[in-house]
């Protein structure tokens, strides 16, 4: 049976955000340590340049976790995928004239497509967009999320 309704945001996601919908936060959810997976040994050339170019970083965010290994490979294949699809439209065109004439779209524009959609849905998920990163607060070292009414109301700014 399929889940009903928008997918669930992870709780240290809408901690980040301020907890916009001011609604309990599931202090029981699985909280990974936040530590980078090794890089899967067959992933293309290109998917493990854009993991080591990326995973450190998202480390240190705290929004990468040994048991994001296979969304982040995921992330990563789509990306290398989506630019060799690119790079062949950059060097031999978008469209094609076919034996009868007929001007034709080359198949990697489709699939250029097809990966971008799935890399921005990885993104989304990751915080790697700048409309995801606009909604997410750093935490300051606090150890536990204050928000600003709170702080305001606790005299604290």
């Amino acid at each position: 049976m399929a889940q009903r309704g928008r997918t669930p945001k992870p709780t240290a996601l809408k901690a980040l955000e301020g907890n916009p919908g001011k609604r309990k936060l599931n202090m029981n959810e699985p909280k990974p340590v936040s530590k980078a997976p090794p890089c899967p040994k067959w992933l293309e050339p290109d998917a493990k340049k854009e993991w080591r170019r990326l995973a450190r970083q998202m480390e240190k965010l705290g929004i990468l976790s040994e048991v994001d290994m296979a969304a982040f490979a995921g992330y990563c294949q789509a990306y290398a995928r989506w630019k060799a699809a690119e790079e062949f439209i950059t060097n031999h065109g978008a469209i094609v004239k076919t034996p009868s004439g007929y001007w034709q779209q080359v198949p990697q524009v489709s699939i250029a497509q097809q990966y971008l959609k799935q890399m921005s849905k990885f993104c989304e998920q990751f915080g790697l967009t700048p409309a995801s990163r606009s909604r997410i607060t750093a935490d300051a070292g606090q150890g536990e999320f204050v928000d600003d009414m709170d702080r305001l109301l606790g005299g604290e700014m």
